[in-house]
C-alpha cells in the first residue's frame, strides 16, 4: 500500500472516529435526558405512592373510630333504654318483705346492676356534691340554713354515666 492509501485511510478512520464520537455525546445527552426524566417520574411516582399510602392508613383508622363510634352508640341507647327498669326495680325493692317473688327482684335487680358494672356504666355520685350542670338537671331549688348554694341535697332521680359520656343526668334538688 502507498503512502497515500495509509493516510486516506487513518483520514477516513479519523472522520469515523470523530462521527462516532459526536454520536456518542449526542447519545450522552438524550440518555442523560431520558435518565432525568425517568428519575423525576420516579420521584414522582414514590411521593404519590407515599401520599396513597398515607391516605390508607387515615382512612382505616377513620373507619375503625367510626365503628367503635357506632359500638358504642347501640350500647347507650340500649342502656337508656334500660335505665327506667332498674328504677322501678329500686323502687320495687325499697318495699321491704321476706317472700320468695321480693328475692325473685331482688336477683333480676343484681344481675341487671351487674350487666351495667360490666359494660362501663356507671352511677353519678351526686348527693351532697357541688351542682354540675354538665351531670346534673336541677328540678328543685330550695333554701338550706347551715349548707352553701349550688350543693345537691337530694337525688330524685339516679344518673348514670359511660366512661365520660353522660347517658343521664341525676335529677336533683340543690341548695340555694
Amino acid at each position: 500500500m502507498s503512502e497515500e492509501n495509509v493516510k486516506d485511510e487513518n483520514l477516513e478512520e479519523e472522520i469515523e472516529n470523530q462521527e462516532v464520537e459526536e454520536n456518542l455525546d449526542g447519545a450522552e445527552e438524550i440518555i442523560e435526558e431520558n435518565l432525568k426524566e425517568e428519575t423525576d417520574e420516579n420521584d414522582l411516582l414514590k411521593e404519590s405512592f407515599a401520599r396513597l399510602q398515607a391516605d390508607f392508613v387515615n382512612y382505616k383508622r377513620r373507619t375503625e373510630q367510626e365503628k367503635s363510634d357506632y359500638l358504642d352508640l347501640g350500647v347507650s341507647k340500649v342502656i337508656i333504654d334500660i335505665l327506667p327498669i332498674v328504677d322501678n326495680f329500686e323502687r320495687a325493692l325499697e318495699v321491704k318483705e321476706d317472700s320468695k317473688f321480693y328475692e325473685g327482684v331482688e336477683m333480676i335487680y343484681t344481675q341487671i346492676k351487674g350487666l351495667l358494672d360490666k359494660n362501663g356504666v356507671e352511677e353519678i355520685e351526686s348527693l351532697n356534691e357541688k351542682f354540675d350542670p354538665n351531670i346534673h338537671h336541677a328540678v328543685f331549688v330550695e333554701e338550706v340554713d347551715g349548707l352553701d348554694s349550688d350543693i345537691v341535697t337530694e337525688v330524685l332521680q339516679k344518673g348514670y354515666r359511660l366512661g365520660e359520656k353522660v347517658l343521664r343526668p341525676a335529677m336533683v334538688k340543690v341548695s340555694q
